[in-house]
């Protein structure tokens, strides 16, 4: 498998391409990938799953049980849940949420995508993320596959990132150059 941007260097990333390579064999990419985002939602809503991945008491077993028990609480694929029992197993869970970023890579690099990640001060719509995506089309000349962030620091405004491109359209950004530009 080829490295995607330095993907298969760290950890996760090692993780991810092992998921995708087996995702792929067997034709569950997109169902993977739905699974991981459903994992990766429930990790920004409960502070007790994020606990329970991070917690360094849990033994391997009890880890891999309760991690099981999730998995199947919230229907996850059971390519996926043996995957997470893995982690578990080897006390990994931890890099859960690196693992979905560099699977979501691996995946849109598969599909010809371009991958931007969008902060916005709110939480964009369904229809204002596809307006994104084509926009973000337009610019990059493929399709765009959009992973929305919620951050209000930024005040208001956008900042997008694809690969190495940063387009910084911040209220906070804006307001910073302003108070810089001022002190002359």
């Amino acid at each position: 498998m080829e490295t995607s941007g330095g993907i298969q260097a760290s950890l996760s990333g090692r993780y991810a391409v092992a998921l995708f390579d087996l995702a792929r064999d067997t034709q569950s990419l997109d169902t993977v990938v739905e699974s991981l985002r459903a994992l990766k939602a429930a990790l920004a809503e409960s502070p007790d799953f994020k606990g329970l991945i991070n917690s360094p008491v849990l033994s391997r077993d009890a880890a891999g049980k309760t991690i099981a028990a999730v998995a199947s609480a919230m229907g996850i694929d059971a390519l996926t849940t043996k995957f997470l029992g893995v982690l578990a197993q080897n006390r990994r869970l931890s890099q859960l949420p690196a693992v979905v970023r560099a699977y979501e890579t691996l995946l849109s690099n598969h599909k010809g995508e371009a991958r931007a990640e969008v902060t916005s001060a709110h939480p964009l719509d369904d229809t204002q993320v596809a307006a994104l995506a084509k926009s973000l089309r337009a610019r990059v000349g493929r399709d765009v596959a959009v992973d929305a962030k919620v951050d209000p620091a930024i005040l208001g405004g956008l900042v997008v990132k694809i690969g190495s491109q940063m387009i910084d359209s911040s209220i906070r950004t804006r307001l910073n150059s302003l108070a810089h530009a001022m002190k002359g």
